[in-house]
């Protein structure tokens, strides 16, 4: 599969802060790929680099296998990194028409750009009387002006009521089904495991993970369990190694299974150890866990070990 973007040992500093340390991963034709991670985790610098708003300080990136140079790679390139920043005195379509000079390409996009995004019928109206959510959205039909093969998005529904990120997220799904690839830059879990297709986890400038959301959240699952014998079954799960890290709250046990289990095979091997339970659940991991266990401090060692 093509590579619209190779990012390679990316680091930035910012004194004695790095933002951005030793950053590696690609970007495939075709996929939706998010950059997850808390505020302060490098993600928007990260964008900045590879938009080249920001300098780096070391590593490299590459637009479309190299083929290209940076300059001549942005021009295939759609991105809204910063707040819609339209005149607010002129229409939505005057404002695009202008966007349309500055590209360099023919106004005849600009209807269906709107339509897509849900504004035709308000082409007309001052970008002043736009709400958040229909700014957001005239940004997004702004840079898909030049068709571009890739769109970069920077926490697009950042700020938005509910019903707002519902129509980003619906127009982003959209995009994606023509074949546009799109990387975006969020915070926000949901967001990642409703609309990406790839996701890479970032703290403190490090990546963490890389790949498929859902391999990511690909898990074997964990038991909810509750035993009137709960030392016993506690003492139980430490010692056998199919069983990971061990949690209680309110007398319910969680287990994370670090092997496939089912509950009934579960229920057996307690039954066997003399144990009887009386709350016995299997559930599967959520993204926001599989994001808190890569991001616990307490997890660095074993991460770096992966």
């Amino acid at each position: 599969m093509e590579s619209i973007l190779s990012i390679n040992n990316l680091t930035k500093k910012f004194g004695y802060l790095t933002a951005v340390k030793d950053l590696t991963f690609d970007i495939k034709k075709g996929n939706v790929y998010g950059i997850l991670g808390p505020n302060g985790s490098g993600k928007s610098t990260t964008l900045g680099i590879v938009l080249n708003v920001v300098n780096k300080t070391s590593g490299s990136f590459n637009w479309f296998d190299g083929k290209v140079s940076t300059h001549n790679a942005l021009k295939k390139v759609g991105a809204i990194i910063e707040r819609p920043n339209f005149y607010p005195y002129m229409t939505a379509a005057q404002n695009l028409k202008l966007v349309c000079r500055i590209k360099g390409v023919e106004p005849a996009k600009i209807e269906e750009k709107l339509e897509l995004v849900g504004l035709l019928d308000r082409k007309n109206h001052k970008f002043s009387t736009y709400s958040l959510g229909m700014k957001q959205r005239l940004a997004i039909a702004s840079a898909l002006l030049n068709d571009p093969e890739i769109l970069i998005l920077d926490e697009p529904t950042n700020g938005l009521d509910p019903q707002g990120i519902h129509q980003i997220r619906q127009i982003i799904k959209e995009i994606a089904a023509t074949g546009t690839t799109i990387l975006l830059a969020s915070h926000m879990l949901d967001e990642v495991e409703k609309v990406c297709s790839h996701v890479v986890v970032l703290r403190k400038g490090e990546k963490l993970y890389s790949g498929r959301v859902d391999e990511m959240i690909a898990s074997h699952g964990f038991f909810e369990l509750k035993s009137q014998q709960h030392e016993a079954l506690l003492k139980v799960l430490e010692e056998d190694p199919i069983f990971g890290t061990i949690s209680v709250e309110n007398e319910l046990i969680k287990v994370i299974l670090l092997e496939p289990m089912d509950a009934s095979s579960f229920n057996r091997l307690m039954f066997d150890k003399g144990i009887v339970l009386s709350h016995l659940v299997k559930r599967k991991e959520s993204l926001e866990e599989q994001f808190l266990q890569l991001t616990d401090n307490n997890n660095d060692q074993k991460l770096q070990s992966n």
